[in-house]
């Protein structure tokens, strides 16, 4: 989705690239070990199926952060949680 007004384009910014994904796992973990386009399409795929923002979601799944409301309580997941990081694998 883009909006233009005048000289200044705003895209959507819920969107997440396959070389964000790749630097941040090399940058943070050493390696890629993941196909990155699907993984990419995964997340894509679940941030829309439940209305996430797509970054808050890679970051979830990856670290366990608490960056979606009501996804986790005391560094659990919760019901909800679970289904989203079921709906990822399966989507993976």
């Amino acid at each position: 989705m883009e909006i233009y007004n005048s000289n200044l384009i705003i895209r959507d910014m819920n969107t997440i690239s396959k070389k964000y994904v790749v630097d941040y796992l090399v940058s943070n973990y050493g390696e890629m070990r993941h196909d990155a386009d699907r993984m990419v399409k995964a997340l894509r795929v679940t941030a829309k199926q439940f209305n996430l923002n797509v970054k808050d979601l890679f970051h979830y799944i990856v670290e366990n952060s608490g960056t979606i409301p009501s996804a986790t309580s005391y560094g659990f997941d919760t019901a909800y949680g679970r289904e989203i990081r079921d709906t990822f694998s399966f989507n993976y």
